[in-house]
């Protein structure tokens, strides 16, 4: 294949045009030297590489198959095609070779079966323009126009059997060049064969795609808003895959595996808790765990701030159990209160529960408050005699002899020490907020067990701890891994454990600890610790070096609109990052709001998806068990934009000579003077009359063409799926109806002041594979709703037509607000 033409320097191609003229003027002299340099190296950094977008045909990133790949095998290692596809494509394979014979076979096996194999290409939305749902689909992938002419010239009377577009055949037996213009893509990088060739579009093929400091970029999709203050997601763990969400004034909600919410609260406590609508205040509901035996015992346990006799402020520690009417409502009657602590001050009131592999109910506690934790002589966090400050570990599935309604694990670290309270499992912690357990590798098992918290920090640094038995994390004597309190800290007797990784605050200034991400749906996310911060809003993540037992930093940002290029995907979120949350297959989510007052309903869920590798297809089934409901649903209403919403323009202009609308000559409507304060319009009785008959008209011709559209359209919806060979009989082929293929097609033209354009096909309602001589009628063929609600919808009427053109002009016209 040859080479493309290098461009020339831009100075050394003025030069050569212009010899006799001297290039560097009185004012243009300082490029010489240093300068000159310095410019031509700016110039280089700032040329554009090719962005890679890999992408399949159902509009969902790439996978590394399973299994061997016998037909396609040169996606076998990572592409778009399973086992059973590549079987599919193989098929149609062998069934037109029988049709060709054996001489052709010779000539053309090879040059086809490249051609089919496209559609396991990592970039097959690429080559067939399949990059959003909105963007018709080639009949063939593009090709290169020397490996197109070549493919032509050896094997045109093969294209009738790879695809039935009229407009392609008539192309390919009278113009080779036309053909070969109409296959070809605009960006030759995607091209066939050159898209193998290029570096930047397989160098990190299948890796979480990086930006220019090595940020990784991955996306989000909206789950759930309108929330106040979320301030935690958990799941029950009894097979039913409903996420429970809690609101920090005191209500939790439950939500479906379709996205629709209960009306009625799983659990409404808002009158116990205690709670203001002062921005940052730190009270209020704020911890949930559900029993690791929930599903036979329905016990779960709560963790709120309460008000006793309007002065005393206290946490509550409770056990509570879910109605025996109905599994999505608790039993208000059912509290029985485990544990009560005193809290000297309004703020650090910590608010985890989790239960470890162990089945102990594990509890993490704040400091007590105010600023440097000023309580006794070395603080709360220091003093193994109080419960503020610590990590508690308790038994819930008994009673202890001296009347508390738990019991003392045995292994408890200080149990028998007279200076220690046996509920304590850690201590010297300033305020962690939120932690979580380790699933373990899915493949080896590898961290199975591990709790991480993020420990608020005081001044200076934020912290990243695993927590182990028995530890002593610093807290007065350290912040992070400096000093805090000298005097602690030169304590020998300290035998502090060192967090895993701290930041400044020039980084953020409060901690929300995340997950170990164990999910199935993006590979490339296992093992990697996901958190962020409250208050700058920044998302990162820490990898562990397993040899060495370190952990090293990687910041986590969103996707460009490149990136997030996928249906249902968002690239922005709320700035404050209030919790992370993990759903019962492992998915990692994180609540946020834009503004953090325990009553401002703008909480919002969202899911992380990484969009350069998922998960082979099928490999992420599971069955939920059915959920009874009782009461109404909610259905989920997207407030987000999606990327796909947001672009006004497809990613890849429709096939040459597919569509051609046209205006029929006549039809805009005469422009209407504005009204003036002079006086009155004085009618002219000819030019009504004229006009008037003029217009009936064009009304007649109008409805004409309308119905011919409608008479069409009607017949690109009975267009046969691919299963319906290419080689079909008379009968078949009328029933496809060709006429959805005819360039001519006079289509509505424009509202008026309006230019006419393209109509833009309709979302897909199932997102399938197109086959690679599949119709462009076949997208339109079905229809997806997108998250909007407001979306136009693509009608036969007339009516609906022209609002569709409106919307399409303006595309920002009908777009909601964030919040009503």
């Amino acid at each position: 294949m040859a080479k493309m033409p290098r461009e020339p320097d831009s100075l050394t191609y003025h030069r050569a045009k212009c010899p006799e003229d001297r290039f560097l003027t009185k004012r243009t002299e300082w490029l010489q030297g240093p300068f000159r340099f310095l410019i031509i190296i700016i110039y280089f950094s700032n040329l554009k590489h090719t962005s890679a977008h890999p992408q399949c045909l159902d509009y969902q990133p790439p996978f590394k198959p399973p299994y061997h790949l016998e037909f396609c095998r040169h996606y076998e290692k990572f592409g778009c095609c399973d086992q059973k596809a590549d079987n599919s494509i193989a098929m149609r394979y062998w069934d037109i070779m029988d049709l060709i014979g054996d001489e052709a076979y010779a000539a053309c096996g090879d040059l086809v079966k490249d051609i089919m194999c496209q559609e396991c290409s990592p970039y097959a939305a690429h080559l067939f323009d399949a990059e959003d749902p909105y963007t018709p689909v080639r009949h063939l992938p593009g090709l290169c126009f020397a490996y197109c002419s070549e493919f032509h010239i050896k094997c045109h009377s093969v294209v009738k059997y790879l695809t039935n577009s009229q407009t392609l055949l008539e192309t390919c037996e009278k113009d080779r060049s036309h053909f070969c213009n109409l296959i070809n893509l605009a960006d030759q990088d995607y091209c066939y064969p050159n898209v193998l060739g290029n570096n930047d579009l397989y160098s990190n093929l299948g890796k979480v795609v990086e930006d220019t400091k090595g940020c990784l970029q991955l996306c989000l999709t909206e789950v759930a808003n309108g929330l106040r203050n979320p301030v935690l997601m958990v799941h029950s763990g009894d097979d039913t895959h409903r996420m429970f969400v809690a609101e920090q004034i005191g209500f939790v909600w439950v939500y479906l595996k379709d996205g629709s919410r209960l009306e009625q609260p799983f659990l409404d406590i808002s009158g116990e808790v205690l709670t203001t609508q002062w921005l940052g205040d730190e009270r209020g509901f704020l911890g949930l765990a559900f029993h690791p035996k929930y599903r036979n015992n329905g016990r779960f346990f709560i963790y709120y701030s309460i008000l006793i006799n309007g002065k005393l402020e206290k946490i509550r520690i409770s056990e509570m159990k879910v109605s025996a009417h109905d599994m999505n409502v608790a039993d208000p009657h059912s509290e029985r209160v485990l544990l009560e602590i005193e809290e000297p001050a309004a703020n650090h009131n910590g608010g985890q529960l989790l239960f470890g592999l162990d089945g102990y109910l594990y509890i993490f506690t704040g400091d007590g408050g105010k600023a440097g934790d000023p309580f006794g002589k070395f603080g709360n966090s220091q003093n193994r005699s109080a419960l503020l400050g610590k990590v508690l570990r308790i038994d819930v599935d008994g009673r202890s002899i001296d009347g508390k309604p738990y019991k003392i694990p045995p292994d408890n670290p200080f149990l028998g020490e007279p200076d220690a309270r046996p509920e304590v499992y850690a201590y010297g912690v300033r305020n962690m907020w939120r932690c979580s357990v380790d699933r373990g590798d899915p493949l080896t098992g590898y961290g199975r067990g591990r709790i991480f918290c993020g420990d608020v920090g005081q001044n200076r640094y934020e912290e990243v701890d695993i927590i182990v038995k028995g530890g002593n994390y610093g807290w007065r004597a350290k912040e992070g891994f400096e000093c805090f309190d000298m005097k602690l800290c030169q304590n020998s007797s300290l035998d502090d454990i060192l967090p895993i990784f701290a930041y400044g605050h020039h980084v953020g200034k409060s901690v929300t600890g995340g997950y170990v991400y164990r999910g199935c749906e993006s590979p490339n996310l296992n093992g990697l610790y996901i958190f962020g911060d409250f208050m700058s809003g920044r998302l990162m993540a820490l990898e562990e070096e397993k040899k060495s037992g370190s952990w090293k930093e990687k910041n986590v940002c969103m996707g460009d609109t490149k990136t997030c290029s996928f249906p249902g995907l968002i690239n922005h979120h709320h700035k404050f990052i209030i919790s992370f949350a993990e759903d019962e297959a492992g998915e990692l989510y994180f609540l946020a709001t834009s503004y953090p007052s325990a009553m401002s309903p703008f909480g919002t869920l969202y899911k992380f998806m990484d969009p350069s590798r998922r998960a082979p297809p099928g490999k992420c089934k599971y069955k939920p068990l059915p959920v009874k409901v009782r009461g109404k649903k909610v259905p989920f209403t997207p407030r987000e934009l999606t990327v796909l919403d947001i672009s006004e323009t497809p990613t890849r202009s429709p096939l040459e000579k597919i569509l051609l609308p046209t205006k029929p000559p006549g039809t805009r409507q005469p422009t209407r003077a504005k009204p003036t304060t002079s006086g009155p319009k004085k009618k002219i009785p000819a030019k009504t009359t004229t006009a008037k008959l003029s217009q009936e008209k064009l009304k007649k011709t109008t409805q004409a063409n309308e119905k011919q559209i409608n008479t069409s359209t009607k017949t690109l919806k009975k267009v046969p799926p691919y299963k319906k060979s290419l080689l079909q009989t008379k009968k078949d082929k009328q029933a496809t109806g060709k006429s959805s293929l005819n360039p001519k097609l006079p289509i509505k033209g424009a509202p008026e002041k309006k230019k006419p354009k393209p109509l833009k096909p309709t979302k897909p309602k199932v997102v399938t594979k197109p086959k690679v001589w599949l119709q462009k009628t076949q997208k339109t063929k079905k229809a997806v709703k997108k998250p909007v609600k407001n979306k136009p919808k693509v009608t036969v009427s007339k009516k609906n037509q022209d609002n569709r053109k409106k919307t399409k002009n303006i595309p920002f016209t009908k777009k909601k607000k964030l919040f009503k």
